[in-house]
């Protein structure tokens, strides 16, 4: 079991974890009944926080961040010698928070996408984990709640009976809405972006040769050009110069003096 604890990378405090740790963590805050906010970041969620000091705040606010991008994993072994053998990929590990629910009983709930991916990701969930208890699932508004539809939806999520939430609403919504929603619902979220669709069967995986080489991101961009080629082509680079400068020492990357976010968004 690895945890070293939080790392910074680019000003973010990414967890030097690996999936048995991170499941671990992640179960015990569920068997409290305590908020745990969790997500995994690839290059795109790092830079997301990186070039913008209040998504920053809220990221260095959630309770775990785990390496979810190769390029991540190295970023973490190059900087902090963490040594760390694999990255922890989302999808992944919510298959493994999904088994240890099931295992130990835990009910959760699935929030976020449409409702025709969320019917097939809960037959496919059921057919891999029978025992699997989903106490509710509710797509995503793909708008912003008004305060009123914020309540209600924390007040259905707490009253169906859920120990777990997963929120599939693409980065960085999803992040942003794990950090207003954490201290309402009272209970672990784990932002898992594509995980859901992936799932799902409605998206295609990248092989597995590609994910090891760091290379999703070329399979994701040729599978998606016209909706993701400004996130790759622009955001790969940048993180590349910016991991470089702080490797070398040449910037350090501060957020003690972050400014926390003016207004909710409430995404949902």
């Amino acid at each position: 079991m690895i945890n070293l604890g939080k790392k910074n990378l680019l000003g973010i405090g990414i967890d030097a974890v690996d999936y048995e740790s991170a499941v671990e963590r992640f179960m015990r805050a569920a068997h409290d009944g305590v908020r745990y906010t969790t997500t995994a970041l690839a290059v795109h969620g790092v830079m997301t926080g990186a070039l913008d000091k209040e998504h920053r705040f809220r990221l260095n606010a959630l309770d775990m961040i785990v390496p979810d991008g190769m390029p991540v994993r190295w970023g973490l072994n190059l900087i902090h010698k963490a040594g760390l053998p694999d990255r922890v990929y989302g999808p992944n590990l919510m298959l493994k928070i999904c088994e240890a629910a099931a295992q130990q009983q835990l009910p959760i709930f699935l929030f976020g996408t449409s409702q025709e991916t969320l019917d097939l990701l809960a037959k496919n969930l059921k057919a891999k984990f029978p025992s699997l208890q989903i106490a509710g699932a509710e797509p995503s508004k793909f708008r912003t709640l008004t305060d009123e539809e914020t309540e209600d939806l924390v007040e259905r999520i707490r009253s169906s009976g859920a120990k777990i939430t997963f929120a599939g609403l693409g980065c960085p919504r999803q992040e942003i809405w794990a950090y207003e929603m954490g201290d309402r619902l009272r209970m672990p979220l784990f932002a898992v972006g594509a995980a859901f669709p992936f799932h799902a069967g409605t998206l295609p995986q990248a092989p597995s040769w590609m994910q090891r080489w760091g290379l999703e991101w070329w399979f994701r961009l040729t599978s998606e050009p016209k909706r993701l080629w400004r996130r790759y082509l622009y955001l790969n680079p940048a993180y590349l110069y910016l991991l470089g400068l702080q490797w070398l020492r040449l910037k350090t990357f501060d957020s003690t003096e972050d400014p926390a976010p003016s207004t909710r968004m409430n995404y949902g």
